[in-house]
């Protein structure tokens, strides 16, 4: 069964960076997307970033010029840089995973098929 790990969230000062990490496991096919959501307290989740398994990526506004995302295939791992974070990108970031391409295409993310627990990043001085 697929599972998605996410680490690297914490406490972060405005300005301050963090890289993200979705360890992956238990996709049974070659192509599969991988995804960034992100759900504060009220606010529906929403897409920050995604990544196909032919390397397309693409981000939502919140996140284009400040946040990158990438994939270490011998790992199995997508990270999420985030830079210059700022206090209202303060939520529960969550790693998204499917089958579907169309989750993950023409400029817009989908909510996917499976999901990590999520982990908390908090920008706040």
């Amino acid at each position: 069964q697929v599972q998605l790990v996410e680490s690297g969230g914490g406490l972060v000062q405005p300005g301050g960076s963090l890289r993200l990490s979705c360890a992956i496991s238990g996709f049974t096919e070659d192509y599969y997307v991988i995804g960034w959501f992100r759900q504060s307290p009220g606010k529906e989740r929403e897409g920050v970033s995604c990544i196909t398994s032919s390397d397309m990526k693409i981000y939502q506004n919140s996140g284009k010029g400040r946040f990158t995302i990438s994939r270490d295939s011998a790992k199995n791992i997508v990270y999420l840089q985030l830079n210059g974070l700022q206090p209202q990108d303060t939520a529960i970031y969550y790693c998204g995973g499917s089958y579907y391409g169309n989750t993950c295409d023409n400029g817009k993310i989908y909510l996917m098929n499976y999901w990590g627990k999520g982990i908390q990043v908090t920008v706040s001085s």
